[in-house]
């Protein structure tokens, strides 16, 4: 694959403070590439460098081949051309109707009216927003402002669509419509979208490679379905705790106990085959009776992650002989 954007060893500050600190990282030409960190952690400095709205400190980043690092502006303006950005507040003008925010970017790239007229009607029929034309943006709601958005963004025929936290102002229903929109941007357009979350099931539900982000540092990096079935870094597990509600919360536990005094553990699913032979054999090998008391298992393309929190009544020893196995097969904590 085409490498579309790439960090090499990127430093970025603001004053005395560190914002980025030896970033490395590649994006691939048609895919969807999450960045997901806490508040603070760098993801929108990150986002900014991508499209030179700030200028790295050390390293370099080239985009479609360019190293963009230190391109004068009137060269940038042509590598933004290609860019298009996708915001959390949806930064659309207020005195312009969704028509006329849409076409402005082709206004100011010197599009002609016949040309600027014919992409907006069809990018609004793309969004689903035709019969909002005419509208303001005072009136439509959160996720129709989003829409409109995207098609600004798509106006000019963009390679890249940066999407930085744009469904964090928004309801779980809406923020899964705009999610599959920008799925069908990239299916049907073959646009690379970088989406910048602090949102995990985001993250499982559009990306193909997630880079996790922490004090300015890459952490964690690669395949979603690998991350997810295997996180390395806490940060990273916890993450994806918030997915799964792996373990469970201190209140859970307890009620979960006065239901179950066996002995409870929580093992990760990453390969149902490993863990499931395990305990297909708990009764009959081990003598242990198991039953799964809290969590569940997702799919994510074909494969299966998860965790469940099991009870396990037996005695000691052949619990603990059941619990090492199972260790021998996944991530295994035994909860106090």
């Amino acid at each position: 694959m085409t490498t579309l954007i790439e960090f090499r060893g990127v430093g970025k500050t603001f004053g005395g403070v560190t914002a980025l600190d030896g970033v490395d990282l590649s994006i691939e030409a048609g895919e969807i590439y999450a960045v997901i960190g806490h508040s603070g952690a760098g993801k929108s400095t990150l986002v900014r460098l991508m499209n030179a709205l700030e200028r790295a400190t050390s390293g370099n980043v080239l985009v479609d081949g360019t190293d963009i690092t230190n391109l004068p502006e009137r060269r940038l303006r042509q590598v933004r051309l290609g860019i298009g950005m996708v915001f959390q507040q949806f930064n659309l003008l207020r005195s312009r109707t969704v028509f006329g925010n849409v076409a402005y970017p082709l206004k100011v790239a010197g599009w002609t009216k016949a040309d600027r007229e014919k992409r907006v009607t069809e990018l609004l029929n793309f969004v689903g927003i035709t019969d909002r034309a005419w509208h303001y943006p005072d009136q439509l709601s959160g996720g129709q402002k989003q829409r409109v958005g995207i098609a600004r963004a798509l106006a000019t025929n963009p390679k890249i669509l940066l999407a930085d936290e744009s469904t964090s102002a928004l309801d779980p229903e809406t923020t899964g419509e705009v999610l599959r929109l920008l799925q069908r941007v990239n299916q049907e357009f073959g646009v690379t979208i970088v989406v910048i979350t602090h949102e995990m099931e985001v993250v499982r539900e559009i990306a193909d490679r997630v880079a996790v982000l922490q004090d300015g540092r890459v952490i964690e990096h690669g395949p979603v379905r690998e991350v997810f079935a295997a996180p390395r870094e806490q940060t990273t597990k916890r993450f994806v705790e918030t997915v799964l509600r792996a373990r469970p919360e201190p209140g859970d536990l307890e009620r979960i106990r006065q239901r179950h005094p066996g002995r409870l553990v929580t093992a990760r699913i990453s390969d149902d085959r490993r863990i499931g032979a395990v305990l297909s054999e708990a009764q009959s090998r081990y003598d242990v009776r198991f039953e799964v008391v809290h969590g569940g298992v997702k799919e994510l393309g074909s494969t299966s992650f998860g965790s469940l929190t099991l009870e396990l009544v037996g005695e000691d020893a052949s619990v603990d002989k059941l619990i090492a196995d199972l260790r021998a097969a996944t991530d295994v904590e035994e909860l106090a």
